[in-house]
């Protein structure tokens, strides 16, 4: 499908599943907006490698996802907003009594409350436009749940939840407001833990992936980021117009037991 003529932003999109989100969009011809917190000219490089990909437009904007006012600045500089992915996350493990509340304000702000934000900004831009779409990236862990990841399960389930209301409060308008839950997906993060995870439990490569990071997923598969992309796009088309308030799962089988 084509999405040429539709600005697309993804936040936290310069590395693993929101750059994989972002490059799809722009292979399928929207102008994309990249968002980030690292090094601006990694950012930069980024977006020249997808432009020099895909030959769309992509442009960079740095803003913190933990402060509200610059996830609205984002979308107001953005030049436009028919596609808003919700991506950026953060993560931290630990047991509830000895989990830092500055760790549950930092999830909790980038994983959800950041969502609000760019949300509330991007509607009225979409009313304008006539057109809209709201993804919103929560994880199986916005339908289940697992030990030591409070915050991260917390907010994940909030974001399946802000995407309900979304799509009601939207429900008689021409945009949708859906998330996608995956499980697994191999990531650069995800690439890094393997040699520390073999080590710890004496294991190869492939016994590590199959046995311990993949214990929950009944593919014994991770998902990649280009089917995260080609999911992103699906819901972005014209065959997905009726697909609002639900949850895609991306998992392998995960949210099935």
């Amino acid at each position: 499908m084509s999405l040429a003529g539709k600005t697309a932003i993804v936040t936290g999109s310069t590395s693993g599943i929101g750059l994989g989100i972002a490059t799809s969009l722009a292979e399928a011809g929207a102008r994309v907006v990249l968002n980030g917190r690292i090094a601006r000219d990694e950012c930069e490089e980024c977006a020249e490698r997808i432009r020099k990909d895909t030959g769309a437009e992509v442009v960079f904007i740095a803003a913190d996802m933990s402060d509200p006012a610059a996830c609205h600045r984002l979308i107001d500089e953005a030049g436009g907003c028919d596609i808003l992915v919700n991506n950026a996350g953060v993560q931290h493990v630990a047991g509830i009594p000895d989990f830092p509340a500055e760790k549950w304000d930092q999830i909790i702000a980038v994983n959800l409350t950041s969502a609000f934000h760019t949300t509330a900004a991007a509607l009225p831009v979409m009313r304008e436009r006539g057109w809209g779409r709201v993804i919103n990236i929560a994880s199986a862990h916005g339908l289940t749940a697992s030990p030591f990841k409070s915050a991260y399960v917390a907010a994940k389930h909030g974001l399946v939840g802000l995407t309900k209301v979304t799509a009601l409060e939207t429900a008689e308008e021409p945009i949708t407001c859906n998330a996608i839950c995956p499980g697994y997906v191999m990531t650069p993060l995800v690439e890094k833990q393997i040699p520390d995870t073999m080590e710890k439990y004496g294991m190869g490569r492939e016994e590590v992936i199959r046995e311990v990071i993949l214990e929950r997923q009944p593919s014994k598969q991770m998902a990649t980021v280009e089917q995260m992309g080609g999911t992103t796009v699906f819901l972005c088309s014209s065959s997905a117009e009726q697909i609002t308030g639900t949850t895609i799962s991306v998992d392998g089988g995960w949210t099935a037991l």
